[in-house]
């Protein structure tokens, strides 16, 4: 196996990932003078416009599972990989056609304005609380515990150190830049990771005449031509469409994905933010299925299990391969600052369920005053920033890929059929919405625990009490399917009248 720098301490990570976090805390401060208002922790003042949006969102969406964890499936499994990359993509024209500007029309802060416009706020947002935290946590779980691996491994850091730093940060992010200050450093972020990803890519394509289908062919003589062809890495159809499902609806259910909409000024840079956000996103996955045979070619399956067995480092290995110890330390960078702005946005968007759509909206009753709910949104920010934390030390060593799969199939399963019943459906009831949520939300949960993934590969039982890996294709229609039968059993006379103010609105706008 040849050598790695890898778990050494590497000088230009080092640099690179200071003078990222110097930037940002500087965007940071230029951000909290500008935070004076909960409409500008939130919201970004609805200042940013479609293009920047559109960045910020790509942002927020390519996470540390994205770079790092679809470059290494496409570098062990080969074609299967793709899955990954198309489903995660695919989810944006549902988002586009169904879900931008209804949202932006409709909400505020978070989706459950929407969910809640015409329906009874205190059941309506305390169920679409459980369900934002469920998705945030384990988000949180992943990006946490891939930060604390990253950073050992990068910057020879003890675990814990490197889980409370992120932490830190991307506290003094949220606490005082608001969505101002994560919307930039999504911007930053973005740049950074489709500028590296793009030119580890074309060094790929350098090796084999700038042709993508020679680097193919040489995967298929070094490792056999299945490496080409589907069934590796997800062997059964029903898992495959019910993974599918998952990451194409997952997206347009995501409460960090969502809130972003609030941020512009109206519908249409709502759907041009989505547009930008498509064409940014779609590029960056091609380049991981370059990146990904890329390190399959040149580096090898072996020494990318020997240092990580879920195939985690096959970027950064193939960076070292191609660049050197210092293009390695570039790319690790870049990684880290990946993880560090999705945890911001995930954060801000968990303290927004708990001080609007909880405290100011289920407690006070919608009556709080301004300073109040901007006090109350910091402490939240506190809060989530502690349990992140904490939960980073707590799953330290577990195999934790599985968590923003079941991610997705939470926000699928419980958020969607919520939003888009709420939107489109006249006879939807608050009994309904509630029904809805929690139904998906739960049996998302439950089927995921009784998956192959925890009852076999984490609790070493023979076998599993459900047979799929990722539960959508059973969680999502019984989702849809309990706030359809619930909501016909409750019939609500003033949400059906109501529903011609939505209308009204959905299609004209309204005030925020």
């Amino acid at each position: 196996m040849p050598t790695t720098a890898l778990g050494q301490p590497n000088a230009v990570s080092i640099l690179f990932f200071f003078l990222f976090i110097a930037i940002t805390l500087g965007i940071t401060y230029w951000a909290a003078r500008r935070t004076k208002t909960t409409e500008h922790f939130y919201a970004a003042g609805r200042s940013i416009t479609g293009f920047q949006n559109g960045l910020a969102l790509a942002g927020d969406y390519m996470s540390a599972a994205s770079f790092l964890g679809i470059a290494g499936l496409v570098a062990l499994s080969g074609f299967d990989g793709l899955l990954y990359s198309i489903g995660f993509l695919v989810g944006w024209p549902v988002v586009m056609f169904l879900i931008a500007e209804p949202l932006r029309n409709l909400g505020k802060y978070t989706f459950a304005d929407v969910v809640a416009y015409r329906l009874r706020q205190v059941p309506v947002r305390s169920a679409a609380a459980i369900s934002t935290l469920t998705v945030v946590a384990l988000y949180l779980i992943a990006q946490m515990v891939g930060a604390g691996n990253l950073i050992k491994l990068l910057f020879g850091l003890p675990y814990e150190a490197a889980v409370v730093l992120v932490g830190v940060v991307m506290i003094l992010y949220v606490l005082f830049g608001g969505m101002v200050a994560t919307t930039w450093v999504q911007i930053v972020k973005a740049v950074l990771l489709l500028g590296g990803a793009l030119l580890l890519a074309l060094l790929v394509l350098a090796r084999f005449g700038l042709n993508p289908i020679a680097l193919f062919h040489e995967a298929a003589l070094k490792y056999g031509d299945q490496v080409l062809a589907p069934g590796k890495l997800v062997a059964n159809p029903i898992d495959t469409v019910s993974l599918g499902l998952a990451l194409m609806l997952g997206t347009a259910g995501l409460p960090h994905i969502l809130m972003r909409f609030y941020t512009v000024p109206d519908a249409k840079a709502a759907r041009t933010s989505v547009t930008w956000a498509t064409l940014f996103i779609g590029f960056f996955y091609l380049l991981t299925f370059v990146i990904g045979f890329g390190a399959m070619v040149l580096v090898g399956p072996d020494p990318i299990k020997a240092i990580d067995k879920g195939g985690n480092m096959a970027a950064p290995l193939l960076a070292e391969a191609l660049g050197g110890t210092p293009f390695l330390g570039f790319i690790a960078a870049v990684a880290f600052a990946t993880i560090l702005a999705v945890v911001a946005g995930l954060t801000l968007s968990g303290a927004a369920a708990l001080s609007h759509d909880l405290w100011v909206n289920v407690i006070r009753g919608g009556h709080a005053p301004e300073a109040e709910q901007l006090r109350v949104a910091r402490m939240a920010t506190l809060v989530l920033g502690a349990l992140a934390i904490l939960l980073g030390i707590a799953f330290k060593g577990q195999n934790v890929a599985f968590t923003v799969g079941l991610a997705f199939a939470i926000a699928a399963s419980g958020n969607l059929p919520a939003i888009v019943y709420s939107v489109f459906w006249r006879g939807f009831t608050t009994a309904g919405a509630v029904a809805a949520i929690l139904v998906g939300t739960l049996s998302a949960v439950v089927l995921i625990y009784l998956s192959p993934t925890i009852q076999v590969d984490i609790l070493k039982h023979a076998a599993p009490i459900f047979p799929l890996k990722n539960p959508g294709i059973v969680s999502i229609p019984l989702g849809f399917l309990a706030g359809w039968l619930v909501s016909l059993a409750t019939r609500e006379r003033e949400a059906e009248e109501k529903y011609l103010e939505v209308e009204r609105r959905l299609h004209l706008g309204g005030g925020d």
